[in-house]
């Protein structure tokens, strides 16, 4: 009996300690929650106000895995995620039972196969991206990695993408940020992306050094140079990377001092007019080496563009290519309401910028790429049929390497190790894993779009049209894109703007400024 009683005591006190190493610290919570004069829920209710908070930060996790169903979630839906990691791994992608698609409402939209599919297409396809002033024209893959900077990206992200780039044969966008050591250890292609910041050819007050410029932009790796004008999350909007982010590497990729607060302008300096822009772009080319120049944009203004086009056609200057990025595009932080309310689809854009080119005998001179949100082969066609060249993706290649949509890109607490620079985190993305993972997903997604074009009828991508789409125009009718949109003819710009619905842009349109001209 003193046994058991010994060893009933002892279990007690145990208990005790144990009760008292949980309770006591919550009760000196529970105490200051009362006392403090800075939310009112904690001192009403101390501690149990609390809960709230944890479950705001559970929230995006319990409605992704518990709450939304496979058609639901955004920006990507549950159903877009797997079949973005099915290719990546390489695992099967089909979906049985049928479309799960409403087909008689307006989230249904098809491609119009044909009676006889072409089997002859040939099994890849390339574009030439470089004008007759290119001495170093570029064959770009059809889907290439959109621009994310070092800085946003981890470097094992970075290294994994631009591996998978080499596995692949595609390209791999530096972002702003500059050409890193991780964008150079595989040797993958690059397109060096420049933005306001000037980062990697920079002086010290943040304007363009050319010296730098050319230095490397004359390297081999690098196969084309974009300017970037604004981005789909945050059109006409800067950005600034806080000092405390700014580590060595950091520093030296992007010319800056460590710790130095990287502050991207929301104009470019080196530029302010559209001949000026031209002239920026035909000066990059040549201290490329003759390598392919041109600039990217989230489309805001149509008088801009239109006056982009006069630009071209007084100076005879134009850009190799244009990228155009939609408004649902976007991977790190932005402000909400840039977000949410300020930006061209890609749709519209991409129409927009086609017509610009069409309607004033360009087209043929320009290449023009698509970015904003596309993640499969039936993506690129349809960015194809509106008068894309080639795609770029940018979040879709971040599921190839694991990310999960866990919208914590810009705090640094990413769990997959894609968006942070935290060493701990990213251990857990293998980088020779995660390689092949990209690479497997370009391959795989351009083997979709094949099999579209196959189906078609077609030999290569860049014979879809707009009679090729169809979409509800409402509840009882669907209709060919034309019917929808308006596109122009060869020339129309030029020989009867009034004819067309951009005659008010056209005609306040000027190459020697962005601003409207009264007429």
């Amino acid at each position: 009996m003193l046994i058991l009683a010994l060893v009933l005591v002892g279990a007690f006190v145990r208990w005790l300690h144990w009760s008292l190493l949980i309770t006591f610290p919550l009760l000196l919570l529970t105490a200051w929650d009362f006392v403090q004069d800075r939310h009112a829920l904690r001192r009403n209710y101390p501690l149990i106000a609390r809960v709230r908070w944890l479950f705001e930060d559970l929230r995006p996790f319990l409605r992704a895995y518990i709450v939304e169903s496979d058609r639901e979630g955004r920006p990507f839906t549950i159903d877009e995620r797997a079949l973005v990691y099915a290719r990546a791994k390489g695992e099967v992608s089909t979906h049985p039972m049928g479309t799960e698609l409403d087909v008689y409402s307006d989230e249904y939209e098809w491609l119009g196969h044909s009676i006889a599919p072409n089997e002859k297409a040939p099994d890849s396809w390339h574009v030439r991206v470089g004008s007759d002033h290119c001495a170093q024209p570029y064959d770009t893959a059809l889907l290439n990695i959109s621009a994310m900077s070092f800085g946003a990206l981890s470097a094992n992200a970075i290294e994994a993408l631009n591996k998978g780039a080499a596995i692949g044969g595609f390209a791999h966008d530096t972002g702003e940020g500059s050409i890193s050591r991780y964008h150079r250890k595989h040797g993958g292609d690059l397109i060096w992306e420049l933005g306001s910041g000037y980062f990697g050819c920079r002086n010290k007050d943040g304007s363009f050094n050319p010296e730098l410029f050319a230095e490397q932009a004359q390297d081999d790796q690098v196969k084309m140079v974009e300017i970037k004008l604004s981005q789909g999350a945050k059109p006409g909007h800067g950005g600034v990377l806080p000092g405390a982010k700014v580590t060595p590497e950091i520093a030296d990729a992007r010319k800056v001092d460590i710790g130095e607060d990287c502050i991207s302008p929301a104009a470019h300096p080196a530029f302010s007019t559209p001949i000026e822009l031209l002239e920026f772009v035909q000066r990059l080319r040549e201290l490329s080496g003759g390598k392919p120049a041109g600039f990217k944009l989230c489309v805001g203004q149509p008088h801009e563009v239109m006056a982009l086009m006069k630009a071209m056609i007084d100076t005879g200057i134009t850009p190799d290519f244009i990228v155009v990025d939609g408004a649902e595009g976007g991977t790190g932080a932005a402000p909400q309401e840039l977000t949410d309310n300020v930006g061209m689809p890609l749709r519209e854009g991409l129409i927009l910028m086609r017509n610009a080119l069409v309607g004033t005998n360009l087209k043929d001179r320009i290449r023009l790429g698509a970015s904003g949100k596309i993640h499969s082969g039936a993506g690129m066609a349809r960015a194809f049929a509106l008068g894309a060249d080639w795609c770029n993706a940018a979040r879709p290649f971040m599921f190839a390497l694991g990310c999960v949509q866990s919208m914590k890109c810009h705090t640094g607490n990413c769990p997959t190790g894609v968006a942070t620079q935290s060493e701990w985190r990213q251990r857990g993305l293998v980088v020779d894993d995660k390689a092949e993972r990209v690479a497997r997903f370009q391959k795989e997604t351009l083997h979709a779009l094949r099999e579209i074009v196959v189906a078609m009828g077609y030999r290569s991508p860049w014979e879809l049209t707009q009679h090729d789409m169809y979409q509800r125009i409402d509840s009882a009718k669907a209709g060919a894109l034309d019917e929808v949109y308006r596109f122009l003819k060869p020339g129309q710009l030029l020989a009867d703007p009034d004819s067309t619905h951009y005659a008010r842009a056209w005609r306040v349109a000027n190459a020697e400024s962005f601003r409207r001209v009264a007429r």
